[in-house]
């Protein structure tokens, strides 16, 4: 009984970390890391072939199949909490300001954000638009300052595949391209 036991538990944690692994593979790769994208596959196959050796020699054990399907739930959401936590790339935040005259643009880039802005029309008027890019990791330090400065901004963010010119070029390493 102990070692059914024994096996059901390893084969769930085993498939806990391959979807996790798969997981970050694929966020990686869609984010243009390429690299260390296929550094991660090759950890993501071995732990696969161990975890589906294990449920194919055992087929006779449904509680067997059950973890590993339970795993398989389990590891993309802590896949998700990985990448979560890693922040990979970079976030375009769109902000628009009802009011115009409001210092938000020179008060983010004193933060240390690059920020574009210009005037914009509404429905009920004049706005200020400011368009910020910035590591995922800032994402949410730079919500909070935008709304300490003015709480009813309305924020939209996502993500930029390709970045182009500006002084950011210089900086962005690794996920975006550059050139």
């Amino acid at each position: 009984m102990g070692e059914a036991v024994g096996m059901i538990l390893t084969i769930f944690v085993i498939n806990i970390l391959y979807v996790s692994l798969n997981t970050i593979r694929l966020l990686m790769t869609m984010k243009g890391y390429r690299y260390r994208a296929a550094i991660v596959s090759v950890f993501e196959i071995v732990v696969y072939i161990v975890a589906l050796g294990m449920v194919m020699s055992n087929l006779n054990d449904i509680a067997n199949i059950a973890a590993y399907a339970l795993g398989f739930g389990v590891g993309i959401v802590v896949g998700m909490k990985i990448e979560e936590r890693l922040a990979l790339g970079y976030i375009t935040v769109n902000v628009i300001t009802k009011d115009y005259n409001l210092d938000l643009a020179n008060q983010i880039r004193n933060a240390g954000y690059g920020v574009t802005s210009w005037l914009a029309s509404g429905r009920d008027g004049e706005r200020m638009m400011l368009e910020i890019l910035t590591p995922r990791k800032n994402e949410n330090k730079l919500y909070q300052r935008i709304i300490a400065i003015d709480d009813k901004a309305f924020i939209v963010s996502s993500e930029p595949k390709q970045i182009y010119g500006g002084f950011w070029v210089k900086q962005v390493r690794g996920g975006v391209k550059k050139k």
